[in-house]
């Protein structure tokens, strides 16, 4: 990585953010995180997305800034107004960050914008580049109004995209799975034949930094470790790693009529999502099989309950 850099993130209390936040502040680069409370403490920095207020100093002192912020998509139910949620909270960010960069005189070189694989719906017997067309649903909607707001940023500064499948972490969209893993109610979802595009939290954290960091990329890439599987696999991998059973299927049409949308979008669809680009990019991933990252996850999730 390069000389110490200043990196402010948006989001950084979340799951992401705060493994981003351990492993840059491990390699030597000052990390201030964007806070809605007054700050406590040197490192905060106070703004205020859903007025569009960020004070264009903190803008001004940065190198990079890394953009998580948004309402979780795996909270359920998708409610409509939790719909609009999802999506003001992603936009009213995104448009704060932007609009600082715009009047900086000073802009950031980088900014690593949230996105999600979610982009390119369900597509069944499809290899998913960062080329491939958007396809249909809610989320699709959602990132793609989400990065075109992204891509408002200064011409001075470099725009990535990070389009994340499911990150396998202490948290986040694996936690119903791991419930439901430990009640000893797991089994397949619908055909459990979906292929779900997944990668661990270490290698989610540093693929963003070497994107901020290490990279010349520009527009979307996908993070996605490079072996995907089946919905089964991983579900089967999680409950066989907890010591639990997996027996018990939920029909496809059980989890629309109970999760309607959030259950079309996050547990059937089918997205075979391609890393090669930041690969080729020089990004090595860690945990390439789904038992290293389910491990490193539940190592974490113990760690966290002792």
């Amino acid at each position: 990585m390069p000389e110490q850099q200043t990196i402010v993130i948006a989001g950084a209390s979340g799951m992401i953010g705060t493994e981003l936040t351990r492993q840059l502040e491990a390699a030597g680069h000052l990390v201030i995180r964007l806070v809605r409370h007054p700050t406590h403490h040197p490192k905060e920095r106070q703004w205020d997305p859903e007025v569009s207020w960020l004070n264009v100093a903190t803008v001004d002192a940065a190198d990079v800034i890394v953009n998580l912020s948004g309402a979780s998509i795996s909270r359920l139910p998708w409610t409509l107004p939790y719909k609009k949620q999802i999506l003001s909270s992603r936009l009213q960010a995104t448009s704060t960050i932007t609009t600082a960069i715009a009047k900086s005189s000073s802009p950031p070189h980088t900014l690593v914008n949230g996105s999600a694989v979610g982009y390119y719906g369900d597509r069944p017997g499809e290899v998913l580049t960062e080329t491939s067309a958007q396809g249909t649903g809610f989320l699709a909607k959602v990132v793609e109004a989400w990065e075109r707001a992204a891509a408002k940023a200064s011409p001075a500064t470099r725009v990535v995209m990070a389009r994340t499948g499911l990150v396998l972490g202490n948290g986040g969209a694996l936690k119903p799975l791991e419930i439901l893993a430990r009640l000893g109610v797991a089994g397949p979802l619908g055909s459990g034949t979906q292929i779900w595009p997944w990668i661990s939290l270490h290698d989610e954290a540093a693929a963003i930094a070497h994107l901020a960091l290490g990279s010349s990329l520009a527009g979307p890439v996908n993070l996605a470790a490079p072996r995907p599987v089946t919905a089964t696999q991983l579900s089967e991998t999680l409950a066989r790693s907890l010591n639990r059973p997996f027996w018990l299927p939920a029909p496809g049409w059980a989890i629309k009529a109970a999760l309607a949308d959030a259950g079309k979008e996050l547990l059937l669809s089918d997205q075979n999502v391609s890393s090669q680009l930041l690969v080729a990019d020089g990004f090595a991933f860690r945990d390439q099989n789904v038992d290293d990252g389910i491990t490193a996850a539940l190592s974490a999730s113990h760690h966290v309950a002792r």
